[in-house]
């Protein structure tokens, strides 16, 4: 008995230090490539005049599809913000997908728009759409409405796809800010790359919380005022500018943002358009839509990423509503995994399948399982007596180490290059966020990830959950 515990002990103590190398490695890796993504972007894109764009006829047409359920107190001012966006052939459409509230009811008054006979083709299954709506006003032509039954976001975006009529289309939350020339920026690898078929697009999304917003529009950047949107802050600068900006230098991104991203439309509709049967759509597509590339021998072709800070969004401010975010993320990442299982490991599929795919499954589906299991087995040996507290000492001021320096390593990233946050003071409690996230914010993570696991496999649970926000700060 004895032998078996001490060789349990010595295969946890392996696999634990294993794991651990693997990941720390797979990140400077990560960052290594983000740095050189970065400086090769900026230096490209320094002296770039994007207004061209706005005029050439090879400037591919492009839909701006915005899902919105129960949205009357702001509908009005999202509309009117993204028909401020600048690009020259748009047309947007808005889904009210079944609203309870006076949703439909604002936009008809607002924008003098009226019934019309449309025929919808429905390439994507979807629910029924009741009627499409335009504007009697010439100011309004490029805005569509669809009023359609209830479904859901993916639903939604299905029915708006089947209403478009141009050749991409970009997705956006109602409640983002999208800055004035985000499309311009964002549509620039499909009309850059010549050897291969761009067939997404994503960009940035930062952090609105605390920020002053006037007219739609970004006013004033500022750090959020609360401990936990400024933790975000530090995630999505690892997240978008180390993590996701390296995957689009690799060709290896599998996920783009649900508030912000553009997609080749006649790709997203052969491979089916928005899986209605999970709650993580947006990765699943990107991930079926290279699947698609693939296993019907399309040719070379890139999905791209755009490291400016094109988009801004409301992030969770109450631990309630931000677990219930992390859930639902964790249980969309499990069921795109299980779905496209095939490409693991698969060679067909490249260095999709090689390393981006099981990137994923390692260090991204599995990662809570493992922590959580290291904190038992620390716990089991405390009981036993059995800790080396020299040893245990040293480890955790590595990884928390670690940890800190990739955080500053990601603010001195935004810091040359954007440069969003400018006063001093701003910097101080970013570096001091990134202090303390360890201790407090990373265990929470840890906790939202084992919860969603449960969530997915012992208690079946497939809805989004209420995501209640508090809304951001507005002028008109």
């Amino acid at each position: 008995m004895d032998a078996f515990v001490t060789f349990m002990q010595h295969f946890l103590e392996i696999g634990f230090f294993v794991y651990s190398i693997s990941m720390f490695s797979s990140y400077i890796i990560l960052a290594f490539f983000s740095a050189i993504a970065l400086s090769h972007y900026i230096k490209k894109n320094k002296y770039t005049d994007l207004n061209p764009i706005l005029t050439s006829p090879l400037a591919p047409s492009l839909s701006i599809l915005a899902p919105a359920y129960n949205e009357g107190k702001n509908i009005v001012e999202n509309a009117r913000s993204l028909m401020s966006l600048h690009y020259v052939d748009l047309e947007i459409i808005i889904v009210n997908d079944g609203s309870k509230d006076d949703t439909l009811q604002r936009m008809v008054e607002e924008y003098q728009m009226v019934p019309v006979d449309f025929a919808v083709n429905y390439q994507i299954e979807c629910k029924p759409i009741k009627a499409v709506y335009k504007s009697t006003n010439p100011a309004f032509s490029k805005l569509m409405l669809v009023d359609k039954e209830n479904g859901g976001k993916a639903d939604a975006l299905n029915a708006a796809i089947n209403v478009s009529t141009k050749k991409l289309f970009t997705t956006i939350d109602v409640d983002c800010v999208i800055e004035f020339d985000g499309l311009l920026k964002m549509v620039k690898p499909f009309l850059e790359e010549t050897d291969k078929r761009v067939i997404a697009s994503g960009g940035v999304v930062r952090v609105a919380n605390s920020c002053e917003i006037e007219n739609g529009r970004i006013k004033n950047v500022e750090l959020p005022h609360d401990m936990l949107p400024r933790f975000q802050v530090l995630e999505y600068f690892r997240s978008f500018i180390l993590g996701r900006m390296a995957w689009g230098k690799l060709n290896g991104l599998l996920l783009i943002s649900g508030a912000f991203g553009m997609f080749d439309r006649e790709i997203a509709t052969r491979s089916g358009g928005y899986n209605r049967n999970t709650v993580g759509e947006d990765m699943e597509l990107v991930v079926r839509m290279r699947r698609y590339m693939h296993d019907n021998d399309m040719g070379p072709y890139l999905v791209s990423f755009i490291p400016d800070p094109l988009c801004w969004t409301e992030v969770p401010s109450s631990v309630k509503i931000l677990g219930r975010q992390r859930n639902r993320w964790t249980r969309g990442t499990i069921d795109t995994l299980r779905l496209h299982r095939v490409m693991f490991f698969n060679p067909r599929y490249g260095r999709l399948g090689i390393i981006s795919f099981p990137y994923w499954v390692f260090f991204e589906w599995l990662a809570p399982y493992v922590e959580s299991l290291g904190y038992v087995y620390f716990l089991f040996l405390l009981a036993l007596g059995q800790i080396n507290f020299l040893f245990f000492a040293t480890l955790f001021v590595f990884v928390y180490s670690f940890s800190v320096m990739f955080s500053m390593y990601a603010i001195l990233n935004e810091e040359i290059t954007y440069y969003q946050y400018k006063r001093k003071s701003d910097i101080v409690k970013l570096i001091l966020t990134a202090m303390i996230e360890p201790l407090f914010y990373h265990p929470l993570v840890v906790w939202w990830g084992i919860r969603g696991n449960y969530d997915y496999f012992l208690k079946g649970k497939s809805d989004w959950g209420e995501m209640t926000r508090t809304g951001l700060s507005t002028k008109k």
